[in-house]
């Protein structure tokens, strides 16, 4: 590995104060990294980082070290990626952030067609339902289901509304009767989507009419492909994304409830970092996943 990479992957080590988050961050092995930062030692004749069994940090030579190469480092990279956007080319890496259902549902077919035309580029994606800092996190994207941002340090790109449904399986509503009005629910087991302890709250409208509910059911995840095989397995009504349980609504294994309320509305969006000009690669992938979510109407 030429010295550059070695830096890179120093530099690495050093913010993340971890040879396994490093390797993570940059596609490799953590043995992998070890063997670099100690092959970078020896040519230095320096101990750079100080390892424990909890941590990594910088010895006060390896903190100079890498306040020194990081500008450098920078502007190499920096170099490299603006040459190559200069010949059109789309090579390099691209870290993204992406829901697990959404990832799961449509990545595949983007990232197979995405890697035949631009194969150069690598893609790392990290699945997850939690709101991820793409700053803290070093994420080039994310793509994110929600509400209206509200994230000020970021630029946003909104591709599309994401059609939600409040569902039951046919046997459940056969069952307990089909709700009329979302009054209506408290007679029903309901089944929250939440991230953390508090109650989700389903807020409906019909015209001028607004209902709001509060879930208190006896299951609370934080995954849409979860919750809806809950709702299959008879546990009550869930609130999903229409993507996740199409096939399951088209088959008569679910049903839709309340189908002329309307749930407030929730965005397909594409999250940066504060760049003051995207990346002919971030935004190559951008418009490419945009394309395809629009012209197969995956949601």
């Amino acid at each position: 590995m030429g010295e550059l990479e070695s830096i890179r992957v120093f530099l690495a080590v050093a913010k993340l104060e971890s040879f396994a988050g490093a390797a993570r961050q940059l596609g490799m092995t953590p043995a992998s990294v070890t063997r670099t930062v100690a092959a970078l030692e020896d040519r230095l004749g320096l101990q750079l980082l100080v390892r424990t069994t909890r941590r990594v940090s910088l010895t006060s030579a390896g903190a100079l070290y890498a306040a020194r190469v990081r500008p450098l480092a920078q502007e190499m990279a920096r170099a490299v990626e603006e040459t190559r956007e200069a010949q059109g080319m789309t090579a390099g890496r691209i870290r993204i952030s992406a829901p697990m259902s959404l990832g799961l549902e449509v990545l595949p077919a983007v990232l197979s067609q995405f890697a035949t035309l631009h194969p150069q580029t690598h893609v790392a994606v990290n699945l997850s339902d939690s709101f991820v800092d793409i700053l803290e996190d070093d994420f080039d994207l994310a793509i994110r289901v929600s509400g209206p941002p509200d994230d000020k340090s970021t630029i946003w790109r909104k591709i599309c509304l994401v059609p939600r449904v409040l569902v039951g399986a046919a046997a459940y509503i056969a069952a307990r009767g089909m709700p009329q009005t979302p009054d209506d629910l408290v007679n029903h087991d309901c089944l929250s989507y939440a991230t953390d302890a508090r109650d989700e709250v389903w807020e409906l409208s019909k015209g001028a009419t607004h209902r709001s509910h509060t879930v208190e059911g006896r299951f609370s995840v934080n995954n849409g492909d979860l919750l809806a095989k809950l709702a299959l397995n008879g546990e009550g009504i869930a609130m999903v994304p229409r993507f996740i349980v199409r096939g399951d609504l088209e088959a008569g294994r679910l049903v839709e409830v309340l189908a002329d309320w309307k749930t407030p509305e929730i965005w397909l969006t594409l999250y940066y970092p504060p760049y003051d000009r995207l990346p002919l690669r971030v935004a190559t992938f951008s418009d490419f996943f945009e394309a395809h979510v629009k012209e197969t109407c995956a949601l």
